[in-house]
């Protein structure tokens, strides 16, 4: 049956009126029931997907081989992995596992075997030398186990080093931020032998965030370190994250320190074995010695 409306008035502006007859409506039919009632269920079940952290940097196929032939090392072995922005990873394994060589293939610190390394859309597998340090000295930021201070200047003057030598403005409210936040407000013109262990990884960690790097790579920042000044340095790089949205990859043989970690991997021969959300200590110390097993 076809359903019609009532007819309706228009009025001008000169008051004329005008009668307008509506279109007949479309016949209710079975089918047309059918049709509505499937699109309205389809909507009322429609998942929509929550948005997926923004990736830092992303390994494609990943693979890295030292030697040729029957004597060839595989170091890396198709590696698939992405590190979201705004996030504390731990690359954790045994010596020889492939974690570290892992970070320097991110971070163009080592040419790749195969496979694509992306940030933040860039391809760092097919830029040259000078294209990936510029790259590495304004957008990445590195952390390592021997501080690599410059002993005949003050912790101020090796904090700012990166921006001295690419000839960068210091932005006077973030490195007062950074210092507030790491605690090296009384410490700024000392220099590194009147600073104790953590106190001079605080300063390296400083150094490598004072360009503001969209990421920061830590490899093994608490080998040297005791208990004490190790708790430190985690301390603070977790708050680089939280406090400050730095994004961090450490590289780490410690359980305790992948426990101030949002995620943990786990690297053996080459390849990711697995993939732990909010690790804790315990957990991470039985996987590590199942890899062995």
């Amino acid at each position: 049956m076809t359903m019609l409306q009532p007819a309706y008035r228009e009025v001008a502006q000169d008051g004329s009126e005008t009668m307008t007859m509506p279109q007949p409506a479309a016949p209710v039919t079975p089918a047309n029931t059918t049709q509505t009632a499937l699109a309205a269920a389809a909507n009322a079940t429609q998942i929509v997907p929550q948005p997926r952290p923004q990736a830092a940097i992303q390994a494609i196929d990943l693979t890295k081989t030292y030697g040729t032939g029957e004597s060839a090392v595989h170091a890396l072995n198709h590696v698939n992995v992405t590190f979201d922005s705004g996030r504390f990873t731990a690359i954790m394994g045994p010596s020889g596992s492939g974690k570290s060589t892992l970070m320097h293939m991110m971070s163009g610190l080592d040419k790749v075997s195969g496979g694509h390394v992306l940030f933040h859309g860039l391809d760092l597998t097919t830029m040259n030398d000078d294209a990936l340090t510029k790259l590495r000295r304004d957008r990445i930021g590195f952390i390592f186990q021997s501080f690599n201070l410059l002993p005949m200047f003050t912790a101020e003057q090796n904090i700012l080093m990166p921006l001295t030598l690419s000839g960068r403005k210091v932005d006077s409210a973030w490195f007062t931020q950074l210092v507030e936040t790491l605690g090296l407000g009384t410490r700024l013109k000392h220099r590194p032998t009147e600073l104790s262990g953590g106190q001079q990884q605080r300063v390296a960690i400083a150094r490598a965030l004072v360009t503001k790097p969209d990421l920061v790579f830590a490899d093994e920042p608490t080998g040297a370190l005791d208990s004490a000044s190790s708790k430190e340095v985690l301390e603070f790089l977790r708050r680089s994250v939280d406090e400050l949205g730095r994004t961090v990859v450490m590289v780490t043989h410690d359980a305790n320190a992948a426990a101030w970690t949002d995620r943990a991997l786990l690297v053996a021969d080459g390849r990711i074995v697995d993939d732990v959300q909010h690790p804790d200590a315990p957990t991470m110390s039985q996987r590590i010695m199942g890899l062995g097993r």
